[in-house]
């Protein structure tokens, strides 16, 4: 038996039925409208998309861009990429992660997720980081630290 969706999945639910092919935008309305993708969902998307419980886990495992829990209150993503790694990338990584006591792509630490990204798009002006989808180029641990101390507190069930 399929659970009943949530009031955000039902109506994405409805606009997508039957369309297989449509699963991807409607993980991404998904997680734009609640910050995550709630595995309780799989069997009701599954069922309204005419696909497999493990077809719809295995995209959404698949693609790192997915959460399956609510995201951290701050989420940092830093850019891992060549151009950023030459102008400093790793030794702002490393401070990330002393200052926040969170480790890149591990599990977020007062509240606080740090995640790998390739390219932002910023390689002239590298490293660059975004912060809650704020993107912010030329960060230095020092800029950083402002830039971190400057994120205004969420509310709970709010998302970026």
């Amino acid at each position: 038996m399929v659970p009943t969706p949530h009031a955000t999945l039902a109506p994405l639910l409805a606009r997508h039925a039957g369309r297989a092919h449509e699963l991807l935008p409607l993980l991404h309305a998904l997680q734009d409208s609640d910050g995550y993708i709630d595995p309780a969902h799989v069997p009701a998307i599954a069922a309204a998309l005419n696909l497999s419980r493990a077809e719809v886990h295995g995209v959404i495992t698949f693609y790192h861009h997915f959460r399956s829990a609510p995201p951290p209150s701050t989420v940092v993503q830093v850019c891992r990429a060549e151009a950023c790694r030459s102008r400093g990338g790793e030794a702002l990584v490393a401070h990330i992660e002393a200052c926040t006591g969170a480790k890149v792509d591990g599990e977020p630490c007062q509240d606080v997720g740090v995640e790998s990204v390739y390219c932002l798009g910023q390689c002239a002006l590298s490293p660059a980081v975004m912060i809650n989808g704020e993107l912010h180029a030329r960060v230095s641990a020092a800029r950083f630290d402002a830039l971190l101390a400057s994120q205004p507190a969420r509310k709970a069930g709010e998302h970026v």
